[in-house]
């Protein structure tokens, strides 16, 4: 059975007591860091030089310093960059200033499960990853809540890395909601397949599929625009708030006999087992060395992904309807804090 811990099963003062770095300011990075300071706990945050991130920490009361020497201080080192730039920063940064008793701390295990990070017997490994985006996470703060998160050990070294990691789960608010706890492997793999065919890749390509089909059809592209993409949120909204049943309960009788009869046709037998490949190619690590080689090789593929997505009609469509709604604050990649 699984087993999630709260504020009572956490003993805050020992992340209090010790000094952690955390290394990036992205979504996750912003929001442990400023979480951590508003706990009490003794925090820095370690950015290469340059950084266009280094300004909004040092607005948000951070001290922010290069990583080699946010981890010469520290004696725990959140790694919360990418990770594709995990590995070479671990080598070249990381890894030479590590200390016995030490912890390395983690908010995804890619770089741990595949064996792109080896770190040494004597440091304790943990993972604490908040289910939810970094804004999110500081948001639920502030308002005196939490996002729930999962906690895993993959190196015990001292004895208290489990203790350590509850305790800073609380510092970032996550024992408000509630800890799961979890192996490294398991939220590796599990993550990276609700990624790969639902959240990311298989939303992704239904609404591409799905507007283009109607577009072919002779419909207008601003109506396929919003029936197929637009209207989305109101339907995750739904599943976020009550899960499958109340989202059909919320909707049309029509619209779920739609769902019930014409679901499983999109989402058949030659769908799941392509969602067995690609959790099998996550297991075996093929996805892992796929991702790490497209990435040293420049991320040819990936760049020509993107420069076509922007130039798709559902993307033009899209960025003139939401001009005319201005509740809706446009998004760009530079919006990612």
């Amino acid at each position: 059975m699984t087993t999630i811990y709260y504020d009572a099963d956490a003993d805050p003062s020992l992340i209090a007591r010790r000094k952690v770095a955390v290394i990036g300011f992205g979504s996750q990075g912003h929001a442990h860091a400023m979480n951590l300071k508003d706990s009490g706990v003794d925090v820095i945050v370690g950015l290469r030089e340059g950084s266009r991130r280094t300004r909004m920490a040092s607005d948000a009361g951070l001290k922010v310093v290069d990583p080699a020497t946010a981890a010469e201080w520290a004696d725990v080192i959140m790694m919360l960059v990418p990770d594709q730039i995990q590995p070479q920063l671990y080598d070249e940064v990381i890894r030479p200033r590590l200390e016995p008793g030490d912890a390395l701390f983690f908010a995804h295990g890619f770089g741990i499960h595949f064996g792109y990070i080896t770190p040494p017997d004597t440091v304790d490994v943990v993972m604490v990853a908040p289910k939810g985006p970094g804004h999110l996470v500081r948001r639920q703060y502030i308002e005196g809540s939490g996002v729930p998160s999962l906690l895993a050990v993959h190196q015990d070294a001292t004895g208290e890395a489990k203790a350590l990691g509850l305790s800073y789960a609380y510092g970032i608010g996550g024992t408000r909601a509630g800890v799961i706890e979890t192996t490294f492997k398991d939220e590796t793999e599990t993550d990276l397949f609700g990624e790969q065919v639902i959240l990311c890749g298989g939303v992704d390509s239904l609404i591409q599929a799905a507007f283009e089909t109607l577009v072919e059809a002779g419909y207008p592209a601003e109506m396929a625009y919003f029936e197929v993409l637009h209207e989305l949120k109101l339907i995750v909204d739904l599943l976020f708030e009550g899960g499958i049943s109340w989202m059909r309960h919320s909707v049309s009788d029509t619209a779920e006999y739609g769902d019930v009869t014409r679901g499983p046709r999109i989402v058949d037998d030659r769908t799941r087992a392509e969602m067995r490949r690609i959790l099998a190619e996550i297991q075996s690590g093929e996805f892992a060395a796929e991702w790490m080689t497209e990435y040293a090789a420049g991320a040819p593929n990936l760049k020509r992904a993107r420069a076509e997505m922007a130039d798709h009609d559902v993307e033009k469509v899209g960025r003139r309807l939401r001009e005319m709604m201005p509740f809706l604050a446009e998004k760009t990649p530079e919006d990612d804090v």
